[in-house]
């Protein structure tokens, strides 16, 4: 056969033609082929893209030049008289070609209101009226457009020419002819058309250069061949029976066969899956994930018995890409030589331990679990013996250095009818070579595989003994139980319906066995203790009694939780004027910084309320203390030596300290007198209200972030309540626990609460026995408080007019009152205390002046003003004529202050009903001359 020129062809084009067929046969000419088509497409449409830019981008260039041209041209000077003139155009036509010139636009014309051309780079031209819509501009607004029409396309800009009064008098039409922006444009053609060939090289000659190197990776291989290989691959790795699992570096599943999937009880979509998302118990997943080498390893997987193998894959450029697992199931093979099967009850019965010691941190508790566990997979019967301060939550000491005796914890058998001493009994080591004894000197497990010929163990308690042998007692293996090289206690494992005797192995497993059960104990006893102290702290800072008030009727309730003592509070804290506030809040986080952090708060709010801030000022104001206690301890935003901001993380080896962020509160203020109540949320849920025959409610206060988050002002809601509503303050522990959401328990809340003709001590009870939980996972703190009013009759007040004469009407009436109240003994002091006040809100203050008494646990008299100057304490020289007015005030009253409402302040004191010592003076006080002194 010969070629196209009659010659045969050569050897080299056959292997030239036998390559290009290859190649496109292949995955890789296939690849290069695709990369070449996508690299061509988007080189054009980029050439398209930057072909369509350029000309909008010259149209945009051809109206910013032609506009400037017509603005300068419209506003040169000289243009408006030259308009005016009789012959515009012998003036104005050298002056717009020579504009034209200077400026690049292909013309300019001078025009008038009706389109009339006085100038134009073409001659003919003058004296036509210019075609297109020239309205906008002979309304006074300039515009470019892109015009169609004689005598040529052009982007022209229009601009109007203006007289001295603003009267458009002219046009200036300026523009550059389309075809010129055309040339501008086909100009960067030449570049567009190189740039797109150079992408073009470099695009193909890259797809070459990954096409070699797929090339390379699948050896010239086509698809079919590459299926070909893949489903023999599938056939063999699937019809092993060696389960087969590849781990990638991330710890995700990689692949694995239908024989592992078999043996691990795998999910159906288990490949790239984490192994800790693959369901497996955690020991498994923790060898397949570790990848450790190992060789042989017997490994208990369920109820199955594996021999697994675990080696790491080739390393790909230095890095690790992970590990191959293989896993064969030896489990027919243990049941047949008996030792396997053995192996794996050991290992379920070590796993069941991990899982069952140790869920609560009880130390008594964890010693149950560790009897309940061992019986009767392991032993017959199992006890448990605990020094006395590690059941107190102590660090136990040794006095001698010997264990002499320990306290039974726990017991658990096959019978209930032991021979052994019960739970609670001492358990004392007096022989030296008894097991028991042997093992806390010896430090590990002892075994005595013969009850009857272990002779120190009969020698210590004869007949004691000689009962447990008779009852059938026969095997016997003593543990010490040792965390951090610590003594804590010793479980014992006895054998009695077993005939087999303990031997070697079976002491290994149980020294195994006490080792796991010993840690928890002593985390355990390391909680109890923790507890302890925190619970000590918290009631230590928390009010032990409430105070003495006639506003509220109040009972409370506080619950540690069994995990740990948070920082939930409550407080009853009297007020001025017979007032009193009522708060909770919360600290989030449990343990002696919870605690200690709560009383923080608590003192915070006492020292606050002495301020007699409204509510949400004063969570303002705890808000803000708690931001400067956070940066504080934090050492965020605290300057250093040099002026600069100190280094936020602590220095090594030191802990960083903990915020308060995380704490909420409810703070409330009840006035007695007018029923009215303010309260203000940070965070914390609001309160349950009950008014006289009305249901319970759960009324919306505003919503408020918790403490130390800042950010956002705090809102205070009023209530007015009538005398005998009830109000439960509580934290989120009493409604909210992992078995109950917040909803369910505001619901139960309300049902209890409903119950009527309880006292608040009553409700708190059937509060918390309706919905304490058995084991409390946060704390619990309520306060139900039953409200009272102040009688009408307790009660007097004044207006005071603004002028001095007043002060001794008032004062008179006053003592009028206090005789009525029966309170005559302490009449002087409250006249005088009242002439000072009101004397004082005359002369300094402003209307209206209000008095009023109030008959409570004492008498508090209270003068009102429309100012908010503070009167402040000061010692009077003896030359000075005023300013003793406070300082009598303060010597006479038992208490005495200022606070602020809306429209002013009230200044007032407190004196006790009945009359105490009074400070002697010089001379005897003339009330009438006391009104003219001063602060």
């Amino acid at each position: 056969m010969t070629g196209r020129f009659g010659r045969q062809p050569t050897g080299w084009d056959a292997r030239v033609f036998a390559r290009l067929s290859r190649g496109a046969h292949s995955v890789a000419g296939q690849v290069f082929a695709l990369t070449a088509v996508i690299v061509l497409l988007l080189i054009a449409a980029a050439a398209v893209a930057l072909l369509f830019q350029a000309r909008y981008d010259s149209e945009r260039d051809a109206r910013h030049r032609s506009l400037a041209a017509a603005e300068a041209f419209a506003h040169a000077p000289g243009i408006t008289s030259a308009l005016l003139a009789a012959d515009p155009t012998a003036l104005l036509q050298p002056l717009a070609e020579d504009a034209r010139r200077g400026s690049g636009v292909d013309f300019i014309a001078v025009m008038n209101t009706d389109g009339v051309r006085y100038t134009d780079s073409r001659p003919e031209l003058i004296g036509r009226r210019a075609t297109g819509d020239l309205s906008r501009a002979v309304a006074g607004q300039a515009f470019t457009e892109t015009f169609r029409g004689e005598p040529s396309d052009a982007v022209r800009a229009v601009v109007p020419v203006r007289n001295a009064d603003g009267k458009v008098i002219g046009l200036v039409g300026t523009g550059i002819e389309v075809e010129n922006v055309s040339e501008v444009v086909e100009g960067q053609l030449p570049l567009l058309l190189g740039a797109a060939g150079a992408a073009l090289l470099l695009g193909t000659g890259g797809a070459a250069l990954v096409s070699r190197r797929l090339r390379r990776q699948t050896r010239g291989l086509g698809a079919a061949e590459m299926s070909r290989i893949n489903e023999h691959h599938e056939a063999v790795l699937h019809a092993v029976r060696e389960g087969v699992v590849i781990i990638g570096a991330d710890h995700r599943l990689v692949l694995a066969n239908d024989e592992a999937r078999r043996l691990l009880a795998l999910p159906t979509e288990a490949e790239g899956r984490d192994v800790d998302e693959l369901g497996l118990d955690p020991r498994t997943a923790e060898l397949l994930a570790s990848g450790r080498v190992v060789t042989d390893h017997v490994h208990l997987a369920g109820d199955r018995l594996l021999a697994v193998n675990v080696r790491p894959t080739a390393k790909y450029k230095g890095m690790s890409t992970g590990s191959v697992v293989t896993l064969r199931d030896s489990t027919e093979l243990a049941a047949l030589s008996g030792r396997a099967e053995v192996a794996r009850g050991r290992l379920q019965l070590l796993y069941d331990a991990g899982v069952r010691i140790g869920t609560t941190l009880d130390v008594v508790r964890t010693a149950e679990e560790l009897s309940e566990v061992a019986v009767p997979r392991f032993a017959d019967f199992v006890t448990v013996e605990l020094l006395e301060p590690v059941l107190n939550g102590e660090e136990p000491s040794v006095a001698g250095g010997v264990y002499t005796e320990m306290r039974r914890a726990a017991i658990t058998g096959v019978r209930s009818d032991s021979p052994l001493q019960p739970v609670g009994d001492i358990i004392r080591f007096v022989v030296p070579t008894a097991p028991m004894a042997a093992a806390l000197d010896a430090g590990h497990a002892v075994l005595a595989a013969d009850l009857k010929a272990a002779m120190g163990w009969r020698a210590q308690d004869a007949q004691g003994t000689r009962v447990a042998l008779d009852y059938g007692l026969h095997s016997l293996i003593s543990v010490p139980l040792q965390a951090r090289g610590v003594v804590l206690g010793m479980a014992n494992f006895w054998r009695a319906d077993t005939p087999e005797a303990f031997d070697e192995e079976d002491r290994s497993f149980a020294a195994e066995l006490g080792a796991r059960a010993a840690v928890s104990i002593d985390n355990a006893r390391r909680f109890t203790r923790e507890h302890a102290m925190a619970v000590t702290l918290q009631r230590s800072l928390l009010p032990r009694v409430l105070p003495a008030q006639n506003a509220v009727d109040v009972a409370f309730r506080y619950l540690p939780a069994k995990a740990g003592v948070g920082g939930d509070w409550f407080d009853v804290i009297p007020l001025p004027g017979g007032r009193v506030a009522l708060v909770v809040g919360d600290v989030v986080g449990h343990g002696v910084h919870a605690a200690a952090t709560m009383g923080r708060l608590r003192t915070a709010v006492h020292n606050f309320s002495t301020l007699d801030l409204p509510p949400d000022e004063l969570l303002g104001h705890l808000d803000e203390l708690i931001n400067r206690i956070d940066q504080n301890e934090t050492g965020i935003g605290i300057a250093g030596p040099d002026g600069e901001a100190a280094d936020a993380d602590p220095p090594d080896g030191v802990a960083e300290s903990a915020g308060v962020t995380g704490a909420t509160c409810l703070y409330a203020v009840y006035d007695p007198v007018s029923g009215r109540c303010l309260m203000a949320s940070a965070g914390h849920p609001g309160p349950a209200l009950i008014r006289p025959g009305a249901d319970v409610e759960f009324p919306e206060l505003p919503a408020g972030l918790p403490l130390g988050v800042g950010g956002m002002p705090f809102e205070a809601a009023e209530f007015m309540l009538p005398e005998g509503s009830r109000l439960a303050l509580f934290t989120d522990g009493l409604v909210e626990d992992r078995y109950r959401d917040f909803d369910a328990g505001l619901h139960l809340l309300g049902e209890t609460l409903a119950r009527p003709g309880r006292s608040p001590d009553q409700a708190c009870a059937d509060v918390l026995a309706a919905m304490l939980f058995p084991v409390p996972s946060d704390d619990i703190a309520l306060l139900v408080a039953d409200t009272r009013r102040l009688e009408a009759d307790r009660i007097a007040e004044w207006e005071v007019p603004g002028e001095p004469s007043a002060v001794s009407r008032v004062r008179n009436a006053g003592a009028a009152q206090l005789a009525a109240w029966g309170l005559e003994e302490i009449s002087f002091t409250t006249e005088l205390i009242l002439s000072e006040l009101i004397t004082n809100a005359i002369r300094y203050g402003s209307a209206p002046v209000r008095v009023r008494l109030l008959r409570d646990r004492s008498l508090i008299c209270e003068v009102s003003d429309g100012s908010s100057t503070s009167p402040h304490l000061r010692y009077a020289a003896t030359t000075d004529e005023g300013g003793r007015g406070l300082f009598l005030v303060a010597q006479y009253a038992d208490r005495w202050g200022t606070r602020y409402t809306e429209r002013g302040k009230v200044i007032w004191a407190e004196l006790p009903l009945t009359g105490g010592p009074e400070p002697q003076a010089a001379d005897p006080l003339d009330l009438d001359a006391l009104e003219d002194l001063a602060w």
